[in-house]
């Protein structure tokens, strides 16, 4: 029954053009054709990603976070077995009439339980120091691939003149270059598959999967089909702005507002122009509109389009959340991951005030027990309470 399966899947009239066998594509005289056992070295290159990751998170990604004057650990709140029962087993976010009753119980004031709960989720979720280490570790793979992309591309005739991207085809050889390029981008993009579950959960989390498996399933079938030379084009045009985008967050994390917004004013207008306007006018254009003048239309082409169309969707839908974040930045002067959850930042920063408003309350009381006021000046006797 597989190999009956598997005869049918490896139809010609489903991956070839008309009148093009198997065989045509056959290594012959020093020229080497793609194959789809190609692919499984990604797999194992993927977890070795991982391997490289770890290490590269512990060794470089952590000292230079710290060197940013990011913190590693969370603080933790005071154990109080009432309000965690209550946190675990009715709700992270009481209400009012909650909080009265658990202040009652506890013997504390109010402002202390919605403190304890406001730290106790904060406690939950993600530190800076991992968001940090994630971001830079996309930012160094996104750099170094965009560097090997483009010097695998800068002399290939297809970069210049869309029409040699099908002349040929089918029967067009594989370079060296074009195997490790597709080898490192689909490793990495099996490793952030596998990676989903541990790393910092947002908003966009099921756009995240689909994305990653969209770009997988494209890549493995442009392999198979031997789109090869639009398939370098495509990753190209989506590498060049992510770098941006992940060095932004590194400096977001580590607090330089003004550099972040830069780089994601610099993010925004490469994102806009490669993925909203090189993308659907030069891409698409060439793999919908250009193949029609040499061949006819056949599975496929018309399923590698499809994908293609669902990548452009994707794109518009985080081109909405790039926008809205522009609108921030210009009205508001800030910038904030719109797809993580607004009250999560909100309580981070809400406890860090607090947090300055005891110590100064505590520098007061301090000084007032040795007899000096609030800016550290002698008070007499018996006018600390005016």
């Amino acid at each position: 029954m597989f190999q009956t399966f598997k005869e049918w899947f490896w139809l010609e009239r489903f991956w070839l053009p008309p009148q093009v066998k198997w065989s045509d594509l056959e290594d012959h005289d020093g020229l080497v054709f793609v194959k789809p056992s190609h692919l499984y070295i990604t797999i194992p290159c993927a977890f070795g990603l991982l391997i490289v990751r770890h290490f590269f998170e512990k060794f470089i990604a952590t000292p230079l976070a710290k060197a940013f004057g990011i913190k590693e650990e969370i603080q933790k709140v005071i154990p109080n077995a009432i309000l965690e029962d209550f946190f675990k087993h009715s709700t992270r976010h009481p209400s009012q009439t909650d909080i009265y009753g658990l202040a009652k119980k506890c013997i504390l004031t109010e402002r202390q339980v919605e403190r304890w709960f406001r730290r106790r989720r904060n406690q939950d979720r993600p530190c800076r120091m991992k968001k940090f280490q994630e971001a830079c570790w996309r930012f160094a793979f996104y750099l170094m691939i965009t560097v090997a992309g483009i010097a695998f591309l800068y002399d290939k005739p297809w970069v210049y003149d869309l029409w040699q991207v099908w002349n040929g085809y089918p029967r067009q050889a594989l370079l060296p270059s074009q195997y490790w390029y597709y080898v490192l981008e689909m490793s990495f993009y099996w490793s952030l598959l596998f990676s989903l579950g541990s790393d910092v959960k947002r908003k966009d989390f099921l756009a995240h999967v689909i994305h990653h498996l969209a770009a997988i399933s494209l890549m493995s079938f442009s392999w198979c089909a031997n789109y090869i030379r639009s398939g370098t084009l495509v990753m190209i045009v989506h590498d060049v702005a992510d770098i941006w985008l992940e060095s932004a967050k590194m400096f977001s994390y580590a607090g330089w507002k003004q550099t972040c917004n830069t780089l994601f004013f610099i993010f925004s207008a490469i994102f806009l122009i490669s993925r909203l306007i090189i993308f659907p006018f030069w891409i698409l254009h060439c793999t919908l509109v250009v193949p029609m003048l040499y061949l006819e239309p056949f599975f496929s082409y018309i399923f590698l389009n499809l994908q293609l169309i669902v990548l452009q969707v994707l794109h518009l839908y985080w081109g909405y959340f790039i926008l809205k974040m522009l609108k921030r930045c210009i009205f508001l002067k800030n910038i904030q991951d719109v797809r993580s959850d607004d009250e999560d930042e909100y309580e981070e920063e809400e406890d860090e005030e607090e947090e300055k408003e005891d110590a100064t309350k505590g520098k007061g009381r301090d000084c007032l027990k040795n007899g000096l006021g609030a800016d550290r000046h002698l008070v007499p006797n018996g006018q600390h309470g005016r």
